[in-house]
């Protein structure tokens, strides 16, 4: 079975103190204890909070939740069943378990989980005391102010086989906040269907709940209630997200939800909670995103700052929230329209699948996308989603060579991309892709920068707008303002899909400022994230030939011409004219031509 990658799964690892030694002293009775504590302790509290038992090792157990706030609730309620059952034992008959918890990324492989995530569990485990929960920096700042126990900093771990120190803590609760013995599946928490569920609407949706003031200082609740309305706010400028209004999230004030119920009251799949926490003059605000439908965790982090300027502040936030969660709630909605049958795909289901094609970056995929496009548009000839999008694919198509630009089909995607502007124009995502076309494909200069430039006063957060921004600076022969935008699109979004793009554009940027050493170092930093990217292989070339690296010419010109057979100075001039100023042409040639591509 093929691996994939699961985000943000909370993981749960415990064992036996002492097993060797329990197992060398009475074998059969070690082994039927160890039955039966997982099947009136473990297995409840498993079914109780949503973990997924993955693997038993003999005397320890490997398991899956989806949230760290259930994994925790799981692990005091076992330990606290297992020490009321010990209490009556001898100190021969008695079983103690280890617990160690973290959240991260994985692998999963089939039924199995690999990667640091598991790793880090299970070494975890093994530095806690008998009897004790030890968790991760990352499990603490999930659960801080959501459940009855104290955490208790241990500092810096070096743990077996970890290359980096992991800060772990240690979990102390009181026995009568927690559920004891409990061979009961019944649910401790309000039953998810106790109201009646509102239907989803049809596009992505989400709430963003008041967030906690974890200060203690009553003053500080404006801050946190004006963080909140700001990230609002700035989510809501995302038009392809169904955003819940603040009066209605903020029903939820002063509590501390289930988050499967909130998406149940409001009728929305996803929901973003934090907290913020202030001490003198500094403030940290923690943020998660939650897909309300099953518990998951799709992005956790935190963001420091300080309180000079509360307003500056406010917005950095909103916009480092947004620019982090939208690109994992695309991932999400694309992994979400890739389970759904071929047969119920609608227009939006159609674009999420063309996405993922698109990023591929395949001549076959990029062909799969346009055809699912079509698809969309035979639906609903009017979606100027679908139609800028195609054109987006057609220019990148374009770019790496797979098509003419004198096609009919490219010819008929910018007409797309034309009326698409006119349909979108109240759609960022829409006018930087529609208007990026219309400019690289026809050389319509003015009307292409207006639609990026709409789009970034539509939503100054869109790390895509400030992308081909960047680019077409480069082109005006304006690399300082390319600058600018590019590294505006990284702060934005530091963890892009299109990361490799956006040094691209930097790259591109220092060329034109004929700064090539660091030209070198961004486009060094491009193809190592994607080696097949032509823009990038061919600024790769030119920069070597104006450096005067021979044999680095030479090499990285066999690379560039396997990618894209026949490639000549003649065909880039005649490409690049549309879009390139005569100055910026010129200078690109000239390093192309110190490199050995060919002239005719």
């Amino acid at each position: 079975m093929a691996r994939e990658q699961r985000k943000l799964a909370a993981i749960l690892a415990a064992d036996v103190v002492g097993y060797s030694r329990l197992m060398g002293r009475d074998e059969s009775g070690t082994l039927a204890r160890l039955r039966e504590h997982r099947k009136e302790r473990l297995d409840p509290a498993l079914a109780r909070y949503g973990g997924r038992l993955v693997k038993l090792t003999g005397d320890g157990a490997l398991v899956e939740f989806a949230s760290a706030v259930d994994a925790l609730s799981a692990a005091i309620e076992f330990q606290q069943a297992v020490a009321h059952l010990n209490r009556n034992l001898s100190e021969g008959e008695q079983i103690v378990f280890r617990v160690g918890l973290h959240l991260g990324d994985l692998i999963v492989d089939g039924d199995d989980l690999y990667g640091d995530g598991v790793n880090i569990a299970a070494r975890l485990e093994a530095e806690a005391p008998p009897g004790g929960v030890i968790v991760s920096r990352a499990v603490r700042e999930a659960v801080e102010g959501r459940l009855k126990a104290r955490l208790h900093a241990l500092g810096e771990l070096t743990l077996k086989n970890i290359e980096r120190p992991i800060r772990a803590f240690r979990v102390e609760w009181k026995e009568g906040d927690w559920q004891t013995a409990a061979p009961t599946i019944q649910s401790s928490r309000p039953a998810i269907a106790s109201s009646p569920a509102l239907a989803l609407p049809d596009k992505p949706s989400i709430a963003v709940l008041p967030f906690q003031n974890m200060s203690g200082d009553p003053e500080q609740e404006y801050f946190a209630d004006g963080m909140v309305e700001d990230i609002t706010t700035a989510i809501a400028r995302l038009p392809w997200l169904f955003v819940i209004a603040r009066n209605s999230s903020f029903a939820y004030k002063g509590k501390s939800p289930d988050v499967r119920q909130v998406g149940r009251e409001l009728g929305v799949r996803y929901v973003l909670e934090g907290s913020v926490r202030k001490a003198g003059n500094r403030v940290r605000i923690t943020g998660q995103l939650i897909d309300a439908t099953n518990g998951t965790h799709i992005w956790a982090d935190r963001i420091d700052g300080s309180l000079d300027d509360i307003f500056e502040l406010h917005d950095q936030v909103a916009s480092s929230v947004v620019g982090a969660i939208e690109p994992r709630l695309r991932h999400s909605e694309i992994e979400r329209a890739a389970r759904k049958p071929i047969s119920s795909l609608d227009v939006y289901d159609l674009y999420l699948r063309a996405l993922s094609q698109f990023h591929q970056l395949t001549a076959e995929g990029h062909r799969e996308a346009i055809q699912l496009l079509r698809r969309a548009l035979a639906l609903d000839p009017e979606s100027a989603l679908a139609a800028s999008l195609a054109g987006w694919i057609r220019t990148l198509q374009a770019v790496q060579g797979w098509v003419a630009h004198t096609n009919q089909e490219v010819v008929e995607d910018v007409r797309l991309a034309r009326l698409a502007i006119e349909r979108g124009k109240d759609n960022p995502d829409v006018l930087w892709m529609a208007g990026y076309t219309v400019l690289h494909l026809a050389g319509e200069h003015s009307i292409g920068s207006a639609a990026i430039d709409r789009a970034l006063v539509l939503n100054p957060n869109c790390a895509h707008a400030w992308m081909v921004s960047g680019w077409v600076h480069c082109f005006r022969n304006r690399p300082e303002p390319a600058i600018e935008a590019i590294n505006r699109a990284i702060r934005l979004s530091p963890l892009d899909p299109l990361g490799y793009m956006f040094t691209d554009v930097l790259a591109l940027a220092h060329l034109v400022a004929q700064r090539y050493d660091a030209a070198l170092e961004c486009i060094n930093r491009s193809l190592s994230e994607q080696p097949r990217f032509l823009p990038a292989l061919r600024i790769k070339v030119a920069l070597c030939g104006h450096l005067g690296l021979t044999k680095e010419s030479e090499a990285w010109v066999s690379r560039l011409l396997d990618l894209h057979p026949g490639l000549t100075i003649r065909d880039f001039e005649a490409f690049a004219s549309t879009f390139f100023s005569p100055e910026m042409r010129a200078h690109y040639v000239e390093g192309l031509r110190k490199a050995g591509l060919p002239d005719a």
